[in-house]
Order: C-alpha cells, then structure tokens, then sequence
C-alpha cells in the first residue's frame, strides 16, 4: 500500500473499525486497519481519503448508535401506613375470631363457602382475607403480606395500593368459587399476598419501569412474579392454588388498570381516602356477617 497513508476513522471500539473496514471493502477501497492495543485506526491511501471519509460518512447517516434508553424514573411512595394497617386488621379478626367476639362463630361466618357465595352472600370474599387457621397461617401471611404490600406500596402508595390489593383478591375468591365445586370453602390472606405480587408485576411491566430494550428486561417482572408464586404459592396439600393463581392474575390487571388511568394522586388525603375504602370493604363485609 502507498506510504502516503490517511487516517479516516479512529476509535477505541475494534467492532467499529472492523465494521467500517467492511464498507471499504465493499467499495474496493484499498485501507489499512491500524490497531496498537489501545486504540484502533482506518488508513487508505491519500488519493482514496476523501472518497473514504465521504462514504464513512454516508455509512453513519444510515446507521446511527443506538442510543440506550433510559429506564423511567420511578417514583416512590409512602408504604409504612398501608403495612400497618394491614397488620392490624389481620391480627384484629384472628384475636377476635379466636376470642368468638359478639358470641359469634367468625369462620363460619366469614369464611369462603361456594354454595353460600353463589347464593348471594358476597361479603365472604372479603372477610375470608382476614381469617386465618392458626398462628402458623396467620405470621405466614403477614409476613409475605408486608414484603410484598411494602413493594406494592411504594409504588403506588399506601391507599391506592391495598385499595387495589382487597379488590385483587376479592375478585380473584370470586373467580375461584366460580370454577371450582361449589361444597368449596377456604380461608386466609394468601389471596391478597399473591394480588399485591401480581400488581407489582403489572405495574411495573405495563408501566415500562425497567429498560425494554432486553426480552429478559421486558419479560422480567412477569417471570419473576409467576416463580415468586410457583415457589411460595404452590407447596402444602391444603394450600388453594387456585385462589393464589387468580389473585395474581387479578392483581396483574390491576396493575395494569391503575396504569391506564394515569398518574395517581399524590397527596396523602388521596391516599388516605382509598386507604379508608379498603377498610370499610372489609369492617361493613365483617358487620353483615356478624350481624352487627
């Protein structure tokens, strides 16, 4: 080759170089790739240099870098009262359903009963979240209910959280009575536990919280919400499947729900009311059963 010889590219990248190493190439271009292991350089001869840079030129109009996309900020929010309150309720009811408050038989009044359901008696989808067998089922419960409330309501806060959680899950009883026979009866809040898991999947999914640009980024909430729930939702013969299964699937639509409507308030009057809306779900489900 000439000794005359021009540079037309320099990089530090060796794919680069190598890569426009092509297009002269393709253009019978005599060049020279030049690389002393810290940087890399394209060399041609002096009467092929401005015929070179031109079509090196061309070639990065028609390929831009791809610029990296930058993952959305997320934004969180106060989680603590939802927890709170949420650890209240479910250890209030266990105290006073084992204490058989108001002389009254709380596990069968609250629980979920298929053939009662289905004749109406709608409000055992939501004292059922509260009623849990032993202490065993009841810290079980609490404990997964505020790792995955704390997730859930930093996310969209305290209220709106468990507001979508109670729904989630009554719903996904709902379902769950539907399908199965209606002699079916269950108790306890793994059907929230595993709504608030199945909202934090849809919310950040459909909300495009992690970087889109890899499937496993993309497809990372849902895989990881459906081992969280093969994991810690499947195991034990009295564990009801179905219920965890919907209640994730409930909660994974309510993710996407509360992502539709738009930006969710901030303000902690917001908050606090949907927060109240999803006590007095379950305090009014709690007084029709009891008769109170």
């Amino acid at each position: 080759m000439n000794e005359d010889l021009r540079v037309v590219f320099e990089s530090r990248n060796r794919q680069s170089c190598a890569d426009r190493a092509l297009v002269l190439a393709s253009l019978e271009i005599p060049h020279q790739l030049v690389d002393d292991g810290l940087s890399c350089a394209l060399v041609v001869p002096a009467p092929y240099s401005a015929k070179a840079y031109n079509e090196l030129q061309l070639y990065e109009q028609e390929n831009p870098p791809a610029r990296r996309k930058t993952p959305q900020r997320i934004e969180h929010y106060d989680a603590v009262p939802g927890l709170i309150g949420y650890a209240l309720v479910v250890c209030l009811v266990a105290g006073m359903a084992g204490y058989s408050f108001f002389q009254a038989n709380w596990f069968v009044a609250g629980r979920v009963d298929g053939e009662l359901i289905r004749n109406g008696e709608l409000w055992r989808l939501f004292t059922a979240l509260t009623l849990h067998s032993g202490v065993k089922h009841l810290l079980s419960n609490l404990v997964f209910g505020v790792f995955f409330g704390l997730f859930a309501g930093r996310l969209v806060g305290s209220g709106f959280a468990w507001l979508a959680i109670v729904l989630s899950a009554a719903t996904g009883n709902a379902l769950n009575t539907l399908l199965l026979d209606p002699t079916h009866r269950s108790i306890g809040a793994s059907t929230a536990v595993f709504a608030a898991l199945g909202l934090i999947a849809g919310y950040v999914w459909f909300g495009r919280l992690m970087s889109q640009d890899r499937w496993s980024n993309r497809y990372g909430p849902i895989v990881g919400g459906l081992a969280l729930l093969m994991y810690t939702g499947t195991g034990g013969p009295d564990t009801d499947v179905g219920a965890h299964l919907l209640g994730f699937v409930c909660g994974f639509a309510a993710g996407f729900t509360l992502i539709r409507l738009g930006t969710i308030p901030k303000d902690s009057r917001s908050q606090l009311i949907a927060g109240g809306i999803a006590f007095g779900l379950i305090f009014f489900s709690w007084a029709i059963a009891l008769g109170i």
